[in-house]
């Protein structure tokens, strides 16, 4: 964990994140009380619902706590490793009140389509339209 977000992770919680996977094949890394409210949300869907299900059983089913050790690294389980396809080189990349962890060459991969993409004339949603940035 780089060192200027490890001060905040600390007062936040205590170096305890939690782990779980992301339909694009990164990792999603939460601090504990952040993911904490996330899973009630999750919780509280629609068990009949199929998607809200699905969602459930990936999101809730694969989150592992964790703890940044001493040197502010953290320990990922061999099977989220290889669910995204991680090997030596990772990015870490801030999402707000979470991160995403990426193989280095699947998130150029990705970055470079996104960017492609982004040049295509496309319809966006209201929200976006409304967005200045």
């Amino acid at each position: 964990m780089p060192t200027r977000y490890r001060e905040r992770l600390a007062e936040r919680s205590q170096g305890h994140l939690v782990v779980t996977i992301d339909r694009d094949q990164c990792l999603l890394l939460y601090p504990l009380p952040d993911w904490e409210e996330i899973e009630r949300k999750l919780m509280r869907l629609p068990t009949l619902n199929v998607q809200a299900r699905r969602l459930q059983r990936l999101m809730v089913g694969h989150a592992t706590e964790l703890e940044l050790d001493g040197h502010g690294r953290l320990l990922l389980p061999p099977q989220l490793r290889e669910f995204a396809g991680m090997t030596r080189e990772a990015m870490l990349i801030g999402q707000g009140t979470r991160f995403e962890l990426w193989d280095e060459a699947r998130w150029n991969e990705r970055r470079d389509e996104w960017l492609q993409d982004a040049e295509l004339p496309a319809q966006l949603s209201a929200e976006l339209e409304s967005l200045s940035l």
